[in-house]
C-alpha cells in the first residue's frame, strides 16, 4: 500500500495555443477521509451563483476516479461560457486526471481513496469566440491538469530549486508594470 497522502498542491500554466485556450489550473490533492475530502463535500453542497462546482466526467454519467471536483477561478456568466466550462474543458480535465494515473503520478490502487480540488482558469474570452478552437481548448486543459499533479505529487518545484532560483524568476505580470520604470 502507498504511503498516506494528506494534501499535495501543484499549478501548471500551459499556453502558447489559439487564442482563449490557456489553461492554469491548481489542484489540492488528498485523502477523502482527511482535509481533502471534507473539502469536496463542503464545496459540493455550498453551490453559489457564477461559482457552481462540478465533478469532472469524460461524459454524462462517467465520473472519474480519484473524484475531482472542479471549481471556477472566474464568475461565471453566459450559457456559452458554462457550455465551454461543462463540456471540452469538464472532459479534458477529467482525461488530465486520468493520464495522471496512467503515468504513475496517483497510484492506481488510490485511485478511490483520494480527492482532487481543481481550480480551473477559463478565459472569458473563449465564450465570444466564434472561432473557438475547442480539439487546441481540450488538449491543453488535459496537458496543464496532468502537469499540474505531477508537480503536486512530486512537490515541484522543491524547496533547494526555488530557493537557488528566486532571484532570477520575476512573475511574468509584474514585470510588465515594471517595464517603463526601471
Amino acid at each position: 500500500m502507498s504511503e498516506r497522502i494528506v494534501m499535495r498542491t501543484g499549478e501548471a500554466l500551459v499556453a502558447g495555443g489559439p487564442p482563449f485556450t490557456a489553461a492554469e489550473p491548481e489542484v489540492v490533492i488528498g485523502e477523502l477521509d482527511g482535509p481533502v475530502g471534507v473539502a469536496i463535500a463542503t464545496l459540493t453542497g455550498d453551490q453559489s451563483a457564477g461559482h457552481s462546482k462540478v465533478f469532472a466526467i469524460l461524459n454524462t454519467d462517467v465520473q472519474v476516479r480519484p473524484v475531482t471536483l472542479m471549481v471556477s477561478k472566474v464568475t461565471v456568466k453566459s450559457t456559452a461560457y458554462t457550455n465551454i466550462l461543462m463540456g471540452t474543458v469538464q472532459a479534458a480535465i477529467a482525461n488530465g486526471v486520468l493520464d495522471a494515473v496512467r503515468a504513475g503520478d496517483i497510484p492506481k490502487e488510490k485511485a478511490n481513496d483520494l480527492g482532487i480540488v481543481c481550480s480551473v482558469w477559463l478565459n472569458p474570452g473563449a465564450a465570444t469566440d466564434e472561432n473557438l478552437d475547442h480539439k487546441a481548448l481540450f488538449e491543453i486543459h488535459r496537458k496543464a491538469t496532468a502537469l499540474s499533479i505531477h508537480k503536486a505529487m512530486h512537490n515541484e518545484p522543491d524547496i533547494d530549486w526555488l530557493l537557488e532560483h528566486q532571484e532570477e524568476i520575476v512573475h511574468k505580470y509584474y514585470q510588465k508594470g515594471l517595464e517603463g520604470t526601471l
